[in-house]
């Protein structure tokens, strides 16, 4: 606890010297280690160097600064400037982006989950959720769909995943959960250990995740096109650290953020283009799920997920239905173009 609050006391006293200084350096939470899911962050701290001639600087830390979980309750204390976190990891916080998490909402590609993102981190509802926690949401964090790592033999018709241990978070966990998986929501630092440790049968995870946590060095096969659904992972900054910035510090941050995200599209999708070779490269089975039955855990997941996720948004408060129809409104002016 010491260690905690020390270095929320100099995050808040490095805050109090940038009127007095012309360096502004903030500190960023991550986790795990560098890699296609943590690329716009990267690119942002190099853009907003350039910009400023090395005046406004971002210390990324991987894990240094708090646990994954712990992440959005230190940019509430200030502990740090900026952090990644994931909705899945704490719904009850960030009820309003828990939306873009719902099972089969027929997004294709990392543009058009951009695009849904920013819709719904634009709405007020979500401005006002997330300044409860004193965190402005800056960017997401777009990942493909995810699909399965398994061991043993596939699991490619429905009546296998009844009682299946998998790891999956928010709605893609409920989504597994009406076809009679039983999910968990072990981190992705801990999805490793639980299917080594056979706490889990299969691991849900985007393409990145599965090759740095390691599970697909442990799998026998992966589904290559069950596509449920993906998680939501936004990077926030503290809002008085974003509200103490110079006007040039802040429009170079701002500024940024469309450059990181293009950055980071295509990082991963060179990653995507070498997803077969890396599968061969592993002995992983590549698994193509039947069009039926991928029909089937659609008609049993998405309706009941859905309304039952706007119903209960609805009775806190909260536009539940106003948020899934701009979703789906976003996403099909995406795929239509305009």
């Amino acid at each position: 606890m010491k260690t905690y609050v020390t270095v929320a006391t100099a995050a808040i006293a490095g805050l109090s010297l940038v009127g007095e200084a012309a360096a502004t350096e903030w500190n960023v939470s991550l986790w795990g280690k560098r890699r296609a899911f943590t690329e716009h962050v990267e690119k942002l701290a190099e853009l907003v160097s350039e910009k400023t001639g090395g005046e406004f600087t971002l210390n990324i830390s991987y894990g240094g600064l708090s646990k994954n979980r712990e992440n959005l309750d230190g940019i509430s204390i200030g502990a740090f400037e900026m952090a990644q976190f994931c909705a899945g990891y704490h719904r009850d916080k960030n009820r309003v982006i828990t939306v873009l998490e719902l099972p089969f909402l027929g997004v294709e590609n990392l543009e058009q989950e951009v695009a849904v993102s920013s819709a719904v981190y634009s709405h007020p509802a979500a401005a006002e959720e997330m300044a409860q926690w004193n965190a402005k949401l800056l960017m997401t964090s777009p990942m493909p769909q995810y699909n399965l790592v398994g061991t043993g033999e596939p699991r490619d018709e429905l009546s296998e995943f009844e009682g299946m241990r998998v790891r999956a978070t928010g709605g893609l966990g409920e989504a597994f959960k009406a076809v009679g998986g039983v999910p968990t929501s072990v981190t992705a630092t801990e999805a490793y250990q639980a299917m080594e440790g056979g706490v889990v049968d299969t691991v849900a995870f985007a393409q990145h995740a599965h090759l740095s946590f390691g599970t697909i060095n442990q799998a026998d096969w992966w589904t290559a096109n069950l596509n449920p659904g993906t998680v939501n992972c936004p990077v926030v900054v503290n809002i008085d650290a974003y509200e103490s910035l110079s006007d040039a510090h802040r429009e170079a941050l701002d500024s940024s953020v469309s450059e990181a995200l293009d950055h980071y599209l295509a990082n991963y999708g060179e990653l995507l283009e070498r997803w077969d070779s890396t599968l061969a490269e592993k002995g992983v089975q590549k698994v193509e799920i039947d069009a039926a039955v991928i029909d089937e855990f659609r008609a049993k997941a998405a309706a009941p997920a859905r309304d039952a996720w706007i119903a209960d948004m609805e009775a806190q408060g909260l536009p539940g239905q106003e948020l899934y129809d701009l979703v789906v409104k976003t996403l099909a002016d995406a795929k239509s173009g305009s």
